[in-house]
């Protein structure tokens, strides 16, 4: 294996230049920069990743812990971290919390005693400790949902995004949207429910027993959509938080035969990659899921580069309303 020695050689300089070379130095002639990184090409010298860090006490690895992995939402988030990432010199290690309190915190004690360069979270709920990351000085970005801690934040107005999803109902003239939801100690949850709410306050409305709450996945959404439907006054549309509690929304109605857009309206957040290939396409709130991520490793590059020295910040992207035959009275289903 080719060792800084030979570069050294080969470059005659001291292994002291070419270390300050190879780690891209100003004090370093930029001549002298070029033969020693022409030297390391021909030699194939590859850095050894674990002795460096080992002397710089900090890696070039960022972790990026989500709350969902099967969630389409959070894999386009992980491409825009890690374009971002590549981009600027680090890799990044994806980390699937599930949704779960303990997975997450087994997570981030890992990234301390690693020493990651920094990391991008999914919060679980906003109680989450990261008192680790900080005592180990690792920079934290949050992302989707608020931390009760002062970090730098990217999510979205899901208040705005609900409340504008269920107008539209309203507006197609549905009267008696339902809501679900997520479960409370999730913000995106209560603040999608908050959106709902809203609009149905403006129109004079009470939600009364329109409302289910449960965990993000596919089987509660069914679950929930079997109750609103089972109730004495079921609903005649849906305003539903996520496509994991949409997809078992739209297995409910299928099972019972019930047609999206001509029986039921259905409006969902997220715009997963199938939302507008099936019959009929359903209407979402889409959330500039790749942004997010690549705006969240801007903030941690500038943060680990002492760049970004002002106090932490949230950083809130607006959604988008895609409107599509689902949530349009009148349609027929061709299947």
């Amino acid at each position: 294996m080719t060792t800084i020695s030979d570069v050294a050689r080969a470059a005659g300089v001291s292994t002291a230049t070419v270390s300050r070379a190879l780690n891209r130095h100003a004090t370093v002639d930029p001549a002298l920069a070029a033969r020693v990184l022409e030297a390391a090409e021909t030699l194939g010298y590859r850095p050894n990743a674990l002795a460096r860090s080992l002397r710089q006490k900090k890696t070039s690895v960022w972790a990026l812990i989500i709350s969902d992995i099967g969630n389409p939402f959070f894999t386009a988030i992980a491409r825009g971290v890690e374009d971002v990432a590549q981009q600027n010199g680090f890799s990044v290690i994806l980390c699937n919390a599930d949704e779960d309190a303990g997975k997450e915190s087994q997570y981030l004690g890992v990234a301390q005693q690693e020493q990651v360069a920094g990391v991008i979270l999914s919060p679980h709920s906003s109680t989450t400790d990261t008192s680790s990351l900080v005592g180990a000085s690792i920079p934290l970005v949050a992302i989707d949902r608020k931390l009760d801690q002062p970090v730098d934040t990217v999510l979205v107005n899901s208040r705005e995004g609900a409340r504008a999803a269920t107008s539209h109902l309203l507006d197609e003239g549905w009267t008696r949207p339902a809501c679900i939801t997520g479960p409370l100690d999730a913000d995106t949850a209560v603040q999608r429910q908050q959106g709902y709410d809203d609009a149905l306050a403006a129109r004079g409305l009470s939600a009364q027993s329109m409302v289910r709450r449960d965990v993000f996945r596919q089987e509660a959404g069914r679950a929930a959509a079997a109750s609103l439907l089972d109730a004495p006054v079921a609903p005649d549309a849906f305003f539903v938080a996520n496509s994991n509690l949409a997809l078992g929304a739209l297995a409910e109605c299928a099972a019972r035969g019930i047609r999206i857009g001509t029986d039921v309206g259905l409006i969902a957040f997220d715009d997963a990659p199938w939302a507008q290939f099936i019959d009929p396409p359903i209407s979402v709130v889409a959330q500039p899921a790749y942004e997010i991520g690549a705006k969240a490793a801007r903030l941690l590059v500038e943060r680990i580069a002492g760049r970004r020295t002002v106090a932490p910040e949230d950083t809130v992207l607006p959604t988008e309303l895609i409107l599509r035959a689902s949530s349009r009275r009148g349609v027929r289903s061709t299947q």
